[in-house]
């Protein structure tokens, strides 16, 4: 539904005569934060997120066949690439640009007030209405989906059955207790921690995967690559971000890629190993 109302947006745009602005390179936030590794960090789930990762216990339980997770994970990735870049465009064209949609944002109204405005204009009463529930609705499922999944991954690591409804109440309890502390902390603050998460459960994620497929005997690059640049991330700006460490960016930037570096030669000696073991065993 949301793809479908963000696509008539789109629709609307192009119909309504709205000027999409062109592509620019430039650096044109408000506080003028470096592009590195700032960027890689806010723009998150339509990219590469963690959060998919984590729904890994659940999905395992609603697929017939490992094949079938390319479509749930790498398909849910695709859809909200789609989400992000369709409503990008709309807030771009309905606010002239970056300065006019940036103000929308900073302001009281927020990123929900900018959807309502751009919604209750493009699609009219019904639409829009479809279209705010639709920003109501998603969050909503992700915590749901966010809890089930935390529950079933801890539940598996410390191999307590979940078959009983009190057996699953000892473990979200304490989660629940936690969300609520969560809810007294700012906003702002907390989804950014959360947008820096979900890329360290992604470059964790990209390990693991490396380390699978090298058993696997497969291709391990196609994991190992993205795995050493989002480690430079990750490093990068903890290190340097507000809520992180705030420390200087070309200290902090030096770092990350020297970790990520590390990471890598860490990884390859490993193989290097595991490659003589088998050798040896043969």
């Amino acid at each position: 539904m949301f793809i479908y109302y963000g696509c008539r947006c789109r629709g609307g745009i192009l119909v309504n005569g709205y000027h999409i602005p062109e592509v620019s390179f430039q650096n044109l936030h408000p506080a003028k934060l470096s592009l590195w590794p700032m960027m890689f960090v806010t723009i998150a789930c339509g990219a590469i997120s963690g959060f998919h990762a984590t729904q890994s216990p659940m999905m395992a339980r609603c697929i017939k066949s490992e094949k079938l997770g390319r479509q749930a994970f790498y398909g849910a990735m695709i859809a909200e690439g789609v989400i992000a870049l369709v409503w990008v465009a709309a807030g771009l064209a309905f606010y002239n640009g970056v300065p006019g949609l940036g103000k929308v944002i900073l302001s009281k109204a927020g990123a929900a007030g900018a959807v309502f405005e751009i919604s209750k204009s493009l699609l009219g009463p019904v639409g829009s209405v479809l279209a705010i529930l639709g920003v109501i609705v998603c969050p909503i499922t992700t915590g749901d989906t966010a809890f089930r999944s935390a529950r079933l991954a801890l539940a598996d690591i410390i191999k307590y059955p979940q078959d009983k409804i009190k057996n699953r109440l000892i473990l979200a309890a304490p989660m629940f207790a936690v969300s609520i502390f969560l809810t007294f902390v700012q906003f702002p603050i907390l989804w950014r921690y959360m947008g820096w998460l979900t890329q360290a459960f992604a470059m964790v994620t990209l390990w693991a995967c490396s380390v699978y497929l090298v058993k696997a005997k497969k291709n391990h690059w196609i994991s190992t690559l993205p795995a050493v640049f989002m480690s430079a991330v990750c490093v990068s700006y903890i290190l340097q971000a507000p809520e992180g460490f705030r420390v200087n960016a070309v200290f902090s930037n030096t770092v990350g890629i020297a970790a990520a570096a590390a990471f890598f030669l860490i990884f390859l000696n490993k193989i290097k190993n595991q490659d003589k073991s088998m050798k040896s065993a043969a």
